[in-house]
């Protein structure tokens, strides 16, 4: 394919390269006067001969210009089925934009470019266009609205990185407002941007830096080039040019065009064009992300039949559910001057970037009109073809707008008086188009109407708020008969098409997200114009969606609720605004008042229509209202036009105008009973809910009550209609107000007539009705509280905005401690998504700072409990019952009573100060009256305590208010407010009624209202301090009054009483508890021999648990022929399953543990090597950079081998009934031998057998004192070595005869006391044969990844590595904690390498012997060399750990042939003893030589012998082995390198002979190295090994030396691992969560070339980005497709994988492919939490403390066993695929 494209490209390359650019644009060969002939002569064309100087002198330039595109573009782009950008590219820059650019500069533009930039000045204004998850910041502080935002690099300049600020990433679009003054209250500028001192900013031409001749030059070239752009990407014609384009001969080459829409979705787009144009998956998948990406892509290329049949299979398979994708078949010269046109925009964004005089020039093409009058300029065009035009050719032209139209301040106002005018045609296009806002140029709006200058410009001018509301009511055009909106079913497209007009509400918010601070003429009238567009959308809401109840039977279609609420939700903040803007100018608030009352007498004016008037009236008041029943009639919950006059009647209250101009309201006339008609009848609708008489309705009613409270839109809805009420009732007789608020409730009849309660007692019939009234009587009382008592508004009561938000935290927080965030959700928000929060939050309460989990959380202060009011009308009914317990249980804690009184309440403003009457009318005081009538009396239900409660609140209200007039009474002014003296009356004559005080008393001692028992002791005192005020300010001193006497007699009595009842209680536990103990001695008497066999088995029990220190306290040793011997004890478990208890022993049933086997590379120095070919690799050796091992893990639960298998059957079995059902993921997979341990869900994959130490199994305890030395031991080893090899060999060949078989018998000695024909008897029961050889084959088949085989002779190998990698991984985490060795370790663990060790000792006995012996041989010659083995790893290529365990392992296949005498012990001895000096001389030949300081002593019996040790190695390798430093150094470096191998070491032979750990090592202290040289039995100064067997040491360390590689490491052509090892950690991540999202942001998708990354994902353990979560960066992974991250764990963390998802900011534990879970990231804000999505945006820093968590669970090997516990907590976890992450 590159062949035959280059030959092509060469040839179109020879034809047009002829001409050089310079001479196509004509400034060369005698140029005309004026121009000065360049200095370097440009290339001349091939044939010599000189081009004419053609767009210079021509007079017709765009014929020119036009000829030459027609003729080139087509030969450079779209020439064959695959695009060549970058060739492509190369070629358009030379040909077709260098020739213009030497045109515009007049010379090379090279050298012409940079001059226009030098004469330039730098620009104030940032612009950097965001590109797709690119991280800006905004300032909480100084921003002017939330879209006001800065980029990265300009952030960090500010000022603001000090400030609150807010961080996001971008959806791509935007721009950074940095330099931009109208953005920024404070620090507009960074320090790039930022002004010099001397310059003032004036607005001055940028065209005078440029010349006359530029400026020509440039506008010609401008102009032709930006308009061949228009033309070409809004042309419509598929298979023709515009003439003047048109070629002269033309192909039938065609492109068959799929462009981009947002209905289907990637799968089907992929499944279709495999069926239309047969191509792979793979090439599909990349179509469809070009498409996804570019908008559009060419799938075929050929002659117009062949495309066409492409597109009408593609047409025909999408046609199905939904709208077909768009295909055109297109001539390929079409495509090519597209493909150019855009080449060409994106030319002139650069070009401009050198001057401002540049970007001035295209503003002026582009905003010039055309000849064809209006909307004919360039940006016009442009713009009302948005909808038309394909994705990637839309983002290339917004990018320009940007660069250009909004970076030039005299063009942005142009630009945007061009918006506004044609700002109807753009929204509805966008509305009918269905790509995203953010590719759609109506999403401009945000980047003009935000500026507060144009705003008001295009208010002013373009009348733009009546623009933008006339926009958004012509969308809606379902209405009713009355005229109101009503909405369809919300099905998916009526929401898509609704989410889409709510664009412009958004665009309603922006323009008026600035208040203006000064008021012209002009923009009064037009705000008011507006503010009449707006009422008239109101007015339509007015009543919306009216409601009936449903009697008998349940409704049978839900009612649409939701489009109705979205709209409701979408405008809160515009209606907020609106109201904002009144209260800024007396004269607009005066007028808008008016407006919004005339529409509402509009909308109920004849509220009384039709509706029979009667007359109400109790106490003797009377009251003329209608009959209506909201419980039968139509009501509606949408009322936004009397809410918006409640609104502003505050506004007159709070700036005062009420008092100011009286006389410019209609205060007069006003009519109170229309105002409160209906807002009371949404209160009394939600109260019937609550009631439960509206059941029927379904949940859309629910979901509206819900919602209408809900602090998202209560603001606007249920706070104003409390506030309307508030309105009306300071303007009535408050008698009036509560007959009507009776009948509306539908209470009238009962508290008209009297003895009501009583009748209702005797009918015990209407259970329901009686608890119906109860409940209304309730919320009609709570209602009554809240208008009273709820003057937290500024203009309502006279407070600030600060004391409201204080007063709403408080209360939150007296439910119960929160986090910030949760405060913050339950806060209503501003229009700047700020609730005013952080002002107040630090005098009302305290931070408590979050742990390793949780978050912090915010307490209330003590001192603020005493303004907690019980009926705060921001509660929900849970919420109420919540703080009330809360707060009972302080005061209890407190010892204080538990009366909850209410707080003492701010003032009225003069406009609502009548409203406290309401608490002293007759009605009211009647209403109290006969409520405490009905508890005195006690009528059985027709009354209840919450009913009680809220009366003794009002009194409560009623008696702080009359503390509250008389403290602040003046002289001489007669108090109105005489609650007390209305409540000590007793009253009228015929029902003698008594007062409500001595009701209360009576009250006080009732035993049933224990509760309120508190409450009403407060209030009598409060009613006695009252009278005292009163009476010291009276003249006549009246004696005590007789309350005070009978208050303390009765709090006298009341002490008496509940001591006689303590009394009586105790009393009563004292019987009952003789009792029992009497029953008890006799149940022991009757069951006597029961109770004897326990005590019996507990003494035995913990006598085998007393006696462990038999054992001496002198040094113990783990191993050799002196270790330490420890009596045998015998061992207990009991199976989980059945919980029978067992001992474990040789010959009984097998024990086993649940165990989880997995490949690990956590230990791993070398991350890149992987196994090739697992069949074949042998892993015998393991190398030093443990690149990956087997790690086994166990939860520590014991089972029957039996009762295991039982278990592991019936999972087994119920998977395969749940894969017929349904085919899910469940947290385990069965397949390959997963499930969950049966107790704690651990996940597990095999069991390991518990096993008795086995050394004392199968070792004979022949103690003779002689066992041979080291050298001696070799030798014999050779020599059994040797035999074994010469029989081996004779049994592969047994046909040779037998005579000479006898010969070769005699030329060997076997040594004496050897019988290699002896095989050693099996001392394990078949049962744990059977799991010994379980686990050893799922341990072979994990490790490596190979179909399970008992037979396989690598199966002990790595039963013995996965022994040595667990140990190794547990000594690692150990040192890294700086826990002692042998400190208490969890017993999970400790079981857990007792068994591993146990079994990987025993699992030779279940393996065939031979191929043992033959492991132990290859071991052993590896330090040993012998003859019969090639390729053995050099000893700096073994760990020699792992050679230790296998050596100790494989040791005993071979010592149960020896009759010789010599011990398992001295065996094990030698074998740790000589690769130990293996150990030494690796260290010594890696370790790099530091000259480091030099101690004074290096004189010391160690740092001698290590000289000479030093000197011997130097001999050895002829010198190539550096000198040594001094002894003391390689002493120190000898130390520090072996004692991760000492102390692996003496775990090993700790598990594995049972010796107990030296005291000493179970405590963390300084240096363990002695007490371990000690307890392994080795000289502290190790280098007397060396001298000891010198004999046999020299000629091993030579033969060590002479190996090839060693010899080409230390001439440096190879590495080797130096010692110690370095610990793996995780990478180190940035203290500021910022610059990784910056990090990500800069990080393009490796493979769809410089694409940024959608979802960038960072491993933590290796650092790499990866691009999640896309088709584009699929890996194929044992045959299946699988995402980026899936596909790194297998190479990084051998199937395990710890990630951080920047974007998202969680981390990510992937295991496999089926498993996954996310967890929290170790990223904090400043309250302790964190933010998951970056919803939030306040500045994250890295929690050390939690990331060592996460480093934690990585090194113990714990991911896969945190994943499970997740999965199976979270059954949402389990769906989703995460292979494809």
């Amino acid at each position: 394919m590159a062949s035959e494209l280059e030959s092509e490209v060469q040839a179109i390359d020879r034809s047009l390269l002829e001409c050089s650019a310079e001479e196509i644009a004509g400034v060369r060969a005698g140029a005309r006067e004026g121009y000065v002939r360049p200095s370097q002569a440009a290339p001349r064309g091939r044939n010599g001969v000189l081009e004419i100087p053609k767009w210079l002198q021509a007079t017709d330039l765009t014929r020119e210009v036009y000829q030459h595109l027609a003729h080139c573009v087509p030969k450079i782009y779209c020439r064959g089925p695959n695009p060549f950008p970058q060739k492509e590219d190369t070629l358009a820059q030379h040909i077709l934009l260098g020739p213009m650019e030497w045109y515009i500069c007049g010379e090379d533009p090279a050298l012409g470019f940079p001059k226009l930039e030098q004469a330039n000045k730098p620009s104030h204004l940032c612009g950097r266009v965001f590109k797709v998850g690119e991280p800006t910041y905004s300032c909480r502080d100084c921003a002017v609205d939330p879209t006001c935002v800065l980029c990265m690099e300009c952030f960090l300049g500010s000022i603001h990185r000090d400030h609150r600020y807010r961080m996001t990433t971008s959806g791509g679009g935007g721009f950074c407002d940095c330099g931009d003054t109208e953005a920024w209250k404070e620090g507009p500028y960074c320090q790039k941007h930022g002004l010099n001192s001397s310059e003032v900013v004036e607005e001055e031409d940028p065209l005078v830096h440029l010349s006359e001749d530029v400026i020509a030059r440039t506008y010609n070239i401008f102009a032709i080039m930006f308009r061949y752009a228009v033309d070409i990407l809004t042309w419509e014609k598929e298979s023709e040019l515009p003439a003047d384009l048109e070629m002269e001969e033309k192909s039938d080459t065609y492109y068959c065009m799929l462009f981009n829409d947002e209905v289907h979705t990637y799968e089907q787009v992929i499944y279709t064009l495999q069926k239309a144009v047969n191509c792979t998956q793979k090439e599909a998948i990349g179509f469809a992300t070009t498409v996804d990406r570019d908008g559009r892509r060419s799938v075929r290329y050929g002659d117009f039949q062949y495309c066409d049949q492409a597109k009408s299979v593609i047409v025909r398979n999408t046609s199905r559910q939904t709208k077909p994708l768009k295909v055109q078949v297109m001539h390929s010269s079409v495509a090519a001057h597209q493909n150019f046109g855009l080449k060409a925009l994106s030319w002139l964004g650069s070009v401009i970037g050198y001057s401002d005089g540049l970007r001035r020039i295209l503003c002026q093409v582009g905003l010039q009109e055309g000849p064809d009058g209006e909307n004919s300029s360039l940006v016009d065009r442009l713009m009302l073809n948005d909808s038309k035009l394909w994705k990637g050719a839309r983002s290339v032209y917004h990018q320009l707008f940007m660069s250009s139209l909004l970076m030039d301040l005299k063009y942005k106002k142009l630009f945007a008086v061009r918006f506004a005018k044609n700002y109807e045609r753009l929204q509805s296009d966008y509305v009918t188009d269905d790509h995203d806002r953010e590719f759609s140029v109506a999403d401009l709006s945000v980047q003009i109407f935000t500026v507060p200058s144009l705003a008001r410009m295009l208010i002013t001018e373009e009348n733009l708020m009546t623009v933008i509301i006339k926009a958004f009511m012509d969308h809606l055009k379902q209405r009713d008969a009355q005229g109101r909106f009503q909405f369809e079913r919300y099905t998916a497209l009526q929401a898509f098409k609704f989410r889409r007009v709510q664009s412009l509400i958004l665009d309603l918010k922006y323009v008026l997200i600035s208040k203006p601070t000064e008021w012209s003429d002009g923009l009064r009238q037009k705000f008011l114009e507006g503010f009449d567009a707006f009422l008239e959308l109101l007015k339509c809401m007015q009543g919306m969606d009216p409601i009936t109840r449903q009697v008998g039977q349940h409704i049978e279609m839900e009612p649409e609720w939701e489009a109705a609420f979205t709209l409701q939700m979408k405008l809160t903040h515009v209606i907020s605004m609106v109201q904002d803007w009144c209260a800024l100018d007396e004269k607009v608030l005066i007028e808008a008042y008016k407006k919004c009352l005339a529409v509402l007498m509009q909308c109920h004016g004849g509220f009384t229509d039709g509706e029979q008037p009667i007359t109400l009236s109790i106490c003797g008041h009377s009251v003329e209202t209608i009959r209506y029943c909201v419980s039968q009639e139509k009501v509606s919950i949408h009322l936004p036009i009397s809410r918006l006059l409640a609104g502003l009647h505050v506004l007159l209250s709070k700036s005062e105008v009420a008092y100011k101009f009286p006389e410019l309201l209609p205060l007069s006339e006003l009519s109170p009973p229309m105002l409160i008609e209906h807002p009371l009848r949404c209160l009394v609708l939600c109260a019937q809910v609550h009631a439960g008489m509206w059941r029927r309705n379904g949940f859309s009613l629910v979901n509206q009550i819900y919602y209408y409270h809900n602090v998202k839109c209560r603001r606007e809805m249920f706070d104003k209609d409390i506030v309307m009420l508030q309105t009306g009732v300071s303007m009535m007789d408050p008698n009036h107000f509560l007959m009507i608020m009776l009948s509306r409730f539908e209470l009238y009849q009962i508290f008209s007539t009297p003895d009501y309660g009583k009748r209702f007692s005797s009918e015990v019939t209407h259970k329901d009705m009686v608890q119906q009234n109860n409940t209304l009587i309730e919320e009609m009382l709570y209602l009554i509280i809240m208008l009273v008592g709820e003057r937290f508004s500024p203009g309502v009561g006279q407070v600030s905005a600060t004391d409201e938000i204080k007063r709403e935290i408080i209360h939150q927080l007296s439910i119960k401690p929160m986090a910030h965030s949760e405060l913050v959700k339950s806060l209503p928000e501003d229009e700047n998504k700020e609730t005013g929060m952080e002002s107040v939050i630090e005098t009302v309460a305290h931070f408590k700072k979050p742990g390793l989990t949780g978050r912090g959380m915010y307490e209330l202060k003590p001192e603020c409990a005493k303004e907690f009011n019980l009926y705060f009308y921001h509660f929900s009914r849970a919420e109420q019952s919540k703080a009330e317990e809360a707060q009972r249980k302080l005061k209890r804690q407190n010892r204080e009573d538990t009366a909850l009184p209410p707080p003492a309440l701010p003032p009225f403003c003069p406009l609502f100060a009548s409203l406290v009457n309401l608490l002293q009318s007759d009605v009211m005081l009647y209403i109290m009256g006969t409520i405490l009538q009905w508890a005195v009396e006690h009528h059985g239900s027709a009354w209840s305590e919450s009913m009680l409660q809220r009366v003794l609140h009002l009194i409560g209200m009623a008696l702080q208010e009359e503390k509250h007039h008389l403290e602040n009474a003046v002289e001489g002014h007669v108090e109105t407010f005489t609650f007390t003296q209305k409540i000590s009356k007793p009253g009228d004559a015929p029902n003698n009624s008594p007062s409500i005080l001595a009701m209360l008393e009576t009250l006080q001692n009732a035993p049933s209202l224990e509760v309120h028992k508190d409450m009403i002791r407060w209030l009598l005192k409060m009613f006695n301090a009252i009278k005292k005020i009163r009476e010291s300010s009276s003249t006549s001193p009246v004696a005590e009054t007789e309350g005070t006497i009978m208050e303390e007699s009765s709090r006298d009595k009341d002490k008496a009483e509940r001591k006689r009842k303590a009394e009586i209680a105790r009393l009563r536990r004292e019987k009952i508890m003789a009792q029992m103990s009497e029953m008890q001695r006799h149940f022991i008497d009757e069951n006597k021999e029961l109770f004897q066999q326990t005590v019996e088995l507990d003494a035995s029990v913990s006598a085998t648990l007393d006696d462990r220190p038999l054992v001496s306290d002198t040094a113990l040793t783990a191993l050799g022929p002196a270790q330490t011997q420890v009596p045998e004890q015998r061992q207990f478990v009991t199976c989980i399953l059945c919980q029978e208890e067992q001992e474990v022993t040789v010959e009984s049933r097998a024990m086993v543990l649940a165990a989880f086997v997995q490949r690990s590379t956590v230990l791993s120095k070398d991350r890149t090597k992987f196994i090739q070919d697992p069949e074949k690799y042998d892993p015998l050796f393991m190398h030093p950079d443990l690149s990956c091992g087997t790690h086994t893990g166990s939860c520590g639960h014991v089972m029957h081998a039996h009762c295991w298998q039982r278990y592991f059957d019936s999972v087994q079995a119920k998977e395969q009934r749940r894969q017929q059902r349904l085919r899910l993921h469940t947290s385990y997979d069965v397949e390959n031998g997963e499930f969950l341990c049966p107790l704690c869900e651990c996940l597990s994959n095999t069991v390991i057998p518990l096993l008795l130490p086995p050394r004392s199994a199968f070792s004979r305890r022949l103690n003779f004192s002689d066992q041979p030395d080291l050298t001696q031991w070799i030798r014999t080893i050779s020599q059994q070595i040797k035999a074994l090899q010469v029989l081996r060999k004779e049994d592969n060949a047994p046909d040779t005869p037998s005579t000479e078989n006898i010969e070769d018998m005699s030329d060997i000695q076997v040594p004496e006391g050897f019988r290699p024909d002896f095989h050693p008897k099996n001392p394990y029961s078949d049962s744990i044969k059977e799991m010994l050889t379980t686990f050893g084959t799922a341990t072979y088949k994990v490790g490596l990844k190979v179909h399970p085989n008992e037979e396989d002779p690598r199966v002990p190998i790595m039963c013995w590595g996965s022994c040595a990698y667990t140990i190794q991984s547990i000594e690692r985490i150990l040192s890294d904690e700086e826990k002692p060795l042998f400190g208490p370790l969890p017993c999970r663990l400790d079981d857990c390498l007792r068994s591993l060790t146990r079994f990987a000792a025993a699992h030779w006995t279940v393996a065939s012997l031979p191929v043992v012996q033959g492991h132990f041989c290859k071991l052993f010659a590896s330090l040993v060399p012998n003859d019969s083995y090639e390729d053995l790893p050099c000893i700096l290529d073994i760990d020699m750990f792992h050679l230790l365990v296998g050596l100790v392992l494989a040791f005993p296949a071979l010592q149960c042939q020896d009759f010789s005498g010599s011990s398992v012990g001295t065996g094990d001895l030698h074998i740790f003893h000589l690769v130990t000096m293996a150990h030494i001389v690796q260290i010594l030949l890696t370790s790099c030589t530091e000259n480091g300081m030099d101690q004074e002593n290096p004189t010391g019996e160690e740092e001698l012998a290590v000289l000479s040790l030093h000197k011997t190695l130097h001999q050895c390798t002829g010198s190539a082995l550096e000198e040594a430093p001094s002894g003391w150094h390689l002493w120190r470096n000898v130390r520090a390198g072996i004692t991760p191998f000492l102390k692996c070491s003496a775990l090993f032979f700790h598990y594995l002979n049972g010796v107990p750990a030296p005291p000493d090592l179970q405590v963390s202290g300084t240096s363990h190295f002695e007490h371990l040289c000690n307890y392994l039995s080795l000289p502290t100064n190790l280098i007397r090994l060396f001298q000891e067997n010198s004999e046999i040491m020299n000629s091993l360390i030579e033969s060590w030396c002479q190996n090839s590689e060693v010899k080409s490491y230390l001439k440096g052509e190879r590495g080797a691992i130096s010692y110690p090892r370095g610990s793996n950690k995780l990478i180190d991540l940035p203290e500021d969560y910022s610059s990784l999202i910056n990090q990500a942001s800069n990080f393009s998708c490796p493979k769809s070339g410089g694409d940024k990354s959608r979802a960038p994902t960072l491993c933590l353990v290796c650092g790499s980005l990866l691009c999640s979560q896309s088709y584009c960066c699929q890996a194929e992974l044992e045959g299946e497709d699988v995402g980026a991250c899936t596909a790194h764990t297998y190479s990084c963390g051998s199937g395990a994988g710890i990630f951080l998802r920047v974007r998202e900011c969680q981390v990510l534990f992937l295991a496999g492919k089926t498993k996954g879970c996310f967890y929290s990231p170790p990223y904090l804000d400043d309250y302790g939490e964190t933010d998951q999505g970056l919803r939030r945006g306040n500045p994250l820093h890295l929690c050390q403390e939690r990331f060592r968590k996460i480093q934690k669970l990585w090194q113990q090997h714990s991911i896969t066993e945190e994943i499970g516990h997740a999965q199976e907590a979270n059954q949402t976890l389990v769906g989703i695929d995460w292979q494809h992450l």
